[in-house]
C-alpha cells in the first residue's frame, strides 16, 4: 500500500510523532481511521472534521485529484506520493547555456523521463511553452535533482506563462538531505551503484555547456552526445525516486507496525 495511505499528517494538528502514536495504536490506514471511534485524546467534533476531510483525501486520490494533495501536504512530504502516483510521474532535468538568466541565460534542452519512456525538447526545433505545457498537463508528479530551486524556476523565467504549481514535487536534492545522504547525482549514482554508459562516464554539467557550443557550431554530434548525457541525467532521476522512496518511508516507520500488510504485533 502506498505510504499516502498511512499518513495523517495531512490534518489540521497532526505531525509526525501523532501519526506514530496513531500507528503504534493500530490505526495504520485511512480506513481504520474511519472505523474507531475514540481516537487519542481527538474530540468528537475534531474526530468529524478529520473524517470529513480524509473522505476528500480519499476522493482526490480515486479521482487522481494531484492539486489536492499540492495544496494540503507540505512539499517536505510530497515524497509520500510517490507510489500511489508511479504511472503518472514524470522526471524533468533541462540543460542550459551556463549562464543565468540575468546575463542572457537560456534552456538548451529539457529532458523528460516516465512509463512512456525518453523524450526531449530542443531549443531551436521543439521546445516550446506549448510544448512544455501539454506535457506538464499529462502527468501528476514531477521529479527532479534540485529541480526546486533551479530547473523549474529557470524554466518558469524563459516560459513566463507556465503553469507548473499544481503538480506535487518530489526533489531528490532534498530528499537526500533529509536522509542524510547528500551529494551531486552522479556521486549518489555511484552510491547506489546506478549505472550510465562508458562514454558519459566522466561528463559533468559544464561539458553539458561546451557540447551545445560546439553544437551551434555545426557539430551534429555534439547535440547527440549532449542528449544521450540528459537522457542518463532523467532517466536515473526515476531510479534514484524509488531509492529514497523506501528509505524515506523506512525512517517514518510505519513498516515497524506493518507485516505483509497486517498489523506487526511483535
Amino acid at each position: 500500500m502506498g505510504m499516502i495511505r498511512h499518513s495523517f499528517i495531512l490534518l489540521d494538528g497532526i505531525g509526525e510523532k501523532r501519526e506514530r502514536r496513531l500507528w503504534k495504536e493500530g490505526i495504520l490506514t485511512w480506513d481504520d481511521f474511519f472505523q474507531c471511534k475514540e481516537i487519542l485524546d481527538i474530540d468528537r467534533e475534531r474526530k468529524k472534521i478529520y473524517d470529513e476531510f480524509l473522505h476528500k483525501a480519499l476522493e482526490a486520490l480515486i479521482k487522481r485529484n494531484c492539486y489536492f494533495f499540492k495544496k494540503n501536504l507540505k512539499r517536505r512530504e510530497h515524497w509520500r506520493l510517490f507510489e500511489e502516483f508511479l504511472k503518472e510521474a514524470v522526471c524533468i532535468d533541462i540543460e542550459t547555456n551556463g549562464l543565468t538568466h540575468e546575463k542572457g541565460g537560456y534552456v538548451t534542452l529539457v529532458g523528460i523521463y516516465s512509463i512512456d519512456g525518453y523524450q526531449v525538447l530542443v531549443r531551436g526545433e521543439n521546445l516550446t511553452e506549448e510544448n512544455l505545457q501539454q506535457i506538464f498537463d499529462k502527468y501528476k508528479y514531477l521529479i527532479t535533482f534540485y529541480g526546486s530551486i533551479f530547473d523549474i524556476p529557470f524554466l518558469k523565467k524563459e516560459f513566463p506563462k507556465l503553469k507548473i504549481e499544481h503538480i506535487p514535487h518530489f526533489d531528490l536534492f532534498f530528499a537526500g538531505k533529509r536522509t542524510g545522504i547528500q551529494g551531486g547525482l552522479k556521486k549518489l549514482e555511484a552510491m547506489f551503484l546506478i549505472e550510465r554508459s562508458d562514454f558519459l562516464r566522466g561528463l559533468n554539467g559544464y561539458d553539458a555547456v561546451k557540447l551545445w557550443r560546439a553544437y551551434q557550431k555545426g557539430s551534429i554530434d555534439s547535440l547527440e552526445v549532449l542528449i544521450a548525457y540528459n537522457r542518463a541525467d532523467t532517466e536515473n532521476l526515476f531510479q534514484l525516486a524509488r531509492i529514497f522512496y523506501e528509505i524515506l518511508r523506512a525512517q517514518a516507520g510505519i513498516d515497524k507496525f506493518i507485516d505483509n500488510g497486517t498489523l506487526n504485533t511483535a
